[in-house]
């Protein structure tokens, strides 16, 4: 296991105990944190790259620590069926439990594991709060890297969020323990799980992971009361076999539910996969008729807006109750968060309408 690179370690002001850990007879120490569950022996950082043993105690060395900054529409996370039309507060440090071969944001995740350097700023968690604040923000986004590595740090921040008003949001590969699952519990509000494929070959041969701990993550998520949403990114000749799609989609159905949003997006050549092209838009398309004739009520085309799938339905009568163009939201949904022609709720978290407006302003980097 590798270990920590010097620069990450060098803006924490102490690094944080680990608060899922369990040391060894040998000095080893037992991280609880992922699905992993790496046995990271002294000196050494486990998979991440972020939590190190450091004379028989694992330490975050990401506390605060954070690697990038956004205020976006919340619409980008994706999260469809939650505040729709305001902002989220986005952050994110270092590291990752994965090594995608198609990571967007590869310069963060996978600094540690690349040995490369990342700027990174100190930010206490009640700082993250005044800032989201501050940008007329309604949640915090844990996100841009999988955000149960740095756990400690969202914990906090989550806690002092929920006193405040805000709603707690991750962006999340799926690979926490049921016991981080318990942890976040009482202050995550809702998550958008990247279910990256179906098939446990391709999480292996792509991601360095496996899918059992995903579903499993998905289930306990739906358990804890956490709301959920699901992105699978289709990519050409790796996980767009119909087959898979229906499974993945009859899966969805049977273990969280019809409602269930599920975000099929489309890929473009990223990090290690440049010389695959983009998905062809007739496979998205594909794609959502897979999930619809699976029963899935709400199924979404991301980064296809020619495609013109993006507004939400009622799962009742089939009226339009949200209409997105872009980043701009068109909510047509009562005070209450329900149809207006047959009333029947959205399922989804804090939908009730505010005053009218023509939608969210587009994302912006602050800071």
């Amino acid at each position: 296991m590798p270990l920590v690179h010097s620069l990450i370690r060098s803006v924490v002001p102490a690094a944080v105990p680990t608060r899922l850990a369990e040391l060894q007879p040998d000095g080893s120490v037992r991280c609880g944190v992922c699905a992993h569950r790496c046995l990271v022996r002294p000196d050494r950082a486990g998979i991440c790259g972020v939590r190190e043993n450091r004379d028989g105690v694992l330490v975050s060395t990401v506390y605060g620590a954070v690697a990038a900054i956004g205020v976006d529409p919340i619409e980008k996370k994706p999260l469809f069926h939650v505040a729709p039309g305001t902002l989220a507060y986005s952050i994110g440090t270092p590291g990752c439990p994965f090594h995608c071969m198609f990571c967007q944001n590869w310069e963060i995740a996978q600094a540690p594991r690349l040995g490369t350097t990342v700027s990174t700023r100190h930010m206490p968690p009640e700082r993250v709060v005044d800032a989201a604040r501050e940008h007329g923000a309604a949640a915090i986004a844990y996100t841009y890297v999988e955000p149960t590595i740095f756990l400690e740090y969202a914990l906090d921040t989550a806690r002092l969020a929920r006193a405040a008003g805000l709603l707690n949001l991750f962006v999340t590969d799926g690979y926490a323990t049921p016991e981080a699952i318990g942890m976040l519990a009482p202050v995550l509000d809702a998550a958008n799980v990247d279910l990256k494929s179906f098939s446990d070959a391709f999480y292996r041969r792509r991601c360095g992971a496996r899918l059992a701990p995903v579903l499993d993550a998905l289930q306990a998520y739906r358990r804890a009361g956490t709301w959920l949403e699901v992105t699978t990114l289709v990519i050409p000749g790796e996980n767009d076999d119909p087959s898979e799609l229906r499974a993945l989609a009859a899966w969805l159905v049977e273990n969280l539910g019809a409602e269930t949003p599920w975000h099929v997006s489309r890929f473009f050549p990223a990090f290690r996969m440049l010389d695959v092209p983009p998905t062809p838009i007739a496979t998205v398309r594909r794609a959502v008729e897979i999930g619809r004739e699976a029963g899935l009520v709400h199924v979404y085309a991301g980064n296809a807006p020619e495609l013109g799938l993006e507004d939400t339905r009622c799962a009742g009568c089939d009226a339009l109750l949200i209409e997105r163009r872009g980043y701009r939201v068109f909510s047509r949904l009562t005070d209450t968060g329900s149809c207006s022609t047959c009333g029947r709720a959205l399922a989804g978290r804090n939908l009730a309408r505010g005053p009218e407006r023509p939608g969210a302003p587009r994302g912006a980097p602050c800071g």
